[in-house]
């Protein structure tokens, strides 16, 4: 077995509840919702959650992909709940949020891949807060345009959808998804004039290069916002982590998305693909 690689101090996070972190908690649970901050063990989430935010998961919290970094659970998904849309939308009214973002599981199982919920979603948030800016972070509904339109006509503010990891890495950490699939998504969604948006991992085993030529690929398809973060194993049985990547070299990936024409780039060891979203749709 290979010794796990002691984790460094800038990557140790403490959770410090207040009332706004007690206040989100208990709409999140209240409303029977699932988030991807839990979910996910984004180390983020007693800032976030500490100011009032929270990224919402929809269409379940099983997943039909078994992807080697993420701890989401993977199963046969439960079916559909036709409340959640309204109960998401309600949750974003009650936290006075001004900006929401929502992603989901993978949901191979349903004949559309879960796009029609997506918009049903999306079109109830926009009733129900219509001063509230909004970002989805979608899958890549196996490269259906057709499907991935539904989420482009419900017109949110930005669309994100995460490559995840270099093209050499892809096959090895993503279950399903395909390098070449996940680029033609984003392209599509900037085509149609929408902020597009993607999220990287580092300490895979990629190398410097090769996450420059990701960051060519995606401006090359129109991409405007990147985010990069360290990827924290979480737990044994999941992908190993091959390098704690330095702050410096989070600097310096952030100075050359800039340079490759990004508008937005956050790089940093904790950033996550909904960190500091707000910021990306100005």
């Amino acid at each position: 077995m290979t010794d796990r690689i002691r984790k460094p101090a800038w990557l140790k996070v403490s959770i410090a509840a207040n009332q706004r972190y007690t206040d989100t908690k208990r709409i999140v649970d209240s409303h029977c919702l699932h988030t991807i901050c839990g979910s996910g063990r984004c180390p983020n989430l007693g800032e976030c959650w500490g100011k009032g935010t929270a990224t919402f998961m929809i269409a379940g919290d099983i997943c039909t992909r078994s992807c080697k970094f993420c701890n989401t659970c993977t199963g046969r998904p439960l079916p559909l709940d036709a409340d959640e849309p309204a109960h998401v939308a309600e949750s974003i009214r009650l936290m006075k949020l001004s900006h929401a973002v929502v992603t989901s599981v993978d949901r191979d199982d349903l004949p559309d891949l879960g796009a029609g919920h997506w918009a049903r979603t999306i079109d109830e948030i926009k009733r129900q807060n219509p001063q509230t800016t909004l970002e989805v972070l979608i899958p890549d509904f196996q490269g259906k345009e057709e499907l991935v339109d539904q989420v482009i006509e419900a017109r949110p503010d930005i669309i994100s959808h995460n490559m995840e990891t270099v093209r050499r890495l892809t096959p090895e950490v993503r279950s399903a998804a395909r390098y070449d699939t996940s680029l033609r998504v984003i392209a599509r969604v900037a085509q149609s004039g929408i902020r597009s948006k993607s999220g990287i991992m580092v300490g895979l085993g990629e190398t410097a290069g090769e996450v420059s030529e990701l960051m060519d690929d995606l401006r090359g398809v129109g991409c405007q916002v990147l985010t990069i973060g360290q990827y924290l194993q979480p737990s044994r049985r999941h992908y190993p982590v091959a390098e704690y990547v330095h702050p410096d070299q989070f600097a310096r990936y952030k100075e050359l998305g800039l340079a490759k024409g990004f508008i937005f780039v956050e790089s940093a060891p904790l950033v996550r693909s909904s960190y500091h979203a707000e910021k990306h749709v100005r």
